[in-house]
């Protein structure tokens, strides 16, 4: 442990220094404040403390306390001056300094009680901040914890839909890696393109809701059939909402608005909004609630498009996979009606990625 003596008194610091040295402190000299700070600066990470004169040539000790503040704002300060004044050291109080000792020094006792209650001071100060970071890195780490397990619930439950409808393989993980690219592509913020690649893969959720000879069914679905094939969407609602009850979570699913704000997370707010809006239509004519436009959440209109695409490349009960232009000519016809504009726009900009990802993906 040093410390650092800071006085114009050549004598006095010597003194000062093999008092400190009996005590097994090891010591650093500087005549003034400016010769203090280079020295300040080279030893830091040993110093345990400084004793600092305030009149001083070159630069004094008011000078350097404000320096050394903002440079190592938990490293005590004494002041030893022969000032004498008590505003002068109300003021060297006031810029950092840890305690005031009026010189002349008559006793090393008072030199001896200021520096052991200082230090002191500082353990105290560093344990507690020691405590403060610990306690903040256990939260963190509890935080990641409850996170990722949210995160592999919300997982498994996207793959319980893929097991109810097994034709759609790996599409929800390639909706969801698609999704999070056409995110970026329409500048949404890095952490909500991350949330959409988590939250995408449940937009079908709701199938589990659905029974499996409509699931299914390899052929058109019947106008009785269709309706029932609709409320897959406010069932994956529904599955990701309030848990008080069912009639609870189907009244949140009644209001787009409300799903989306209810308090809980914003992970589960997305998810909900995915499964229960990804079937409107720019032009108004989607369900479950004829939404147009800007009405409908820009997530949920890039899920849209994706799922589409996904569907349209893939081999479904009713149709083989589409050829690549096919594909792209049906997004494109479905631009201003189907489709917001941008997110095409965004998808066209971005084929040869989306391919990569289908490619990767694939069943």
């Amino acid at each position: 442990m040093s410390i650092l003596v800071i006085d114009d008194e050549a004598g006095l610091r010597r003194s000062l220094c093999a008092y400190l040295e009996d005590r097994d402190f090891d010591t650093i000299e500087a005549a003034n404040g400016r010769d203090g700070l280079e020295m300040l600066e080279q030893h830091l990470p040993n110093l345990t403390a400084v004793i600092v004169d305030l009149n001083m040539p070159v630069m004094d000790g008011y000078s350097f306390i404000q320096e050394a503040v903002g440079k190592a704002h938990e490293l005590p300060i004494i002041v030893l001056s022969g000032v004498g004044i008590v505003e002068d050291a109300l003021r060297a109080m006031r810029l950092g300094a840890w305690d005031f000792i009026t010189k002349p020094l008559h006793s090393f006792e008072i030199l001896d009680y200021t520096l052991d209650k200082v230090l002191d001071k500082a353990r105290l100060t560093r344990e507690n901040k020691d405590y403060q970071n610990n306690l903040e890195r256990l939260v963190h780490e509890r935080t990641a914890e409850l996170e990722a397990t949210r995160r592999q619930v919300m997982q498994r439950l996207s793959r319980a839909a893929e097991y109810k409808d097994n034709e759609t393989g790996r599409h929800v993980i390639r909706v969801g890696e698609i999704s999070a690219l056409l995110g970026r592509a329409m500048r949404l913020p890095q952490d909500r393109c991350e949330m959409l690649r988590e939250c995408a893969p449940l937009h079908d959720v709701g199938k589990i809701g659905i029974p499996d000879d409509i699931l299914l069914k390899p052929g058109k679905f019947t106008e009785s059939e269709w309706k029932v094939m609709q409320l897959h969407c406010m069932y994956g609602c529904e599955i990701l909402g309030p848990l008080t009850s069912k009639d609870e979570a189907h009244e949140t699913c009644l209001d787009p608005v409300h799903a989306l704000t209810l308090a809980d997370t914003e992970l589960l707010g997305l998810s909900r909004i995915l499964a229960l809006l990804h079937h409107e239509r720019w032009d108004g004519k989607g369900y479950p609630f004829g939404l147009a436009g800007e009405a409908i959440p820009v997530e949920a209109r890039v899920v849209a498009v994706v799922d589409v695409f996904d569907a349209l490349s893939s081999d479904r009960p009713y149709k083989k996979a589409f050829p690549e232009e096919k594909c792209y000519q049906i997004i494109r016809e479905g631009s201003g009606t189907l489709f917001d504009p941008q997110v095409v726009e965004a998808f066209f900009r971005h084929t040869e990625e989306i391919w990569a990802i289908r490619e990767r993906w694939m069943d």
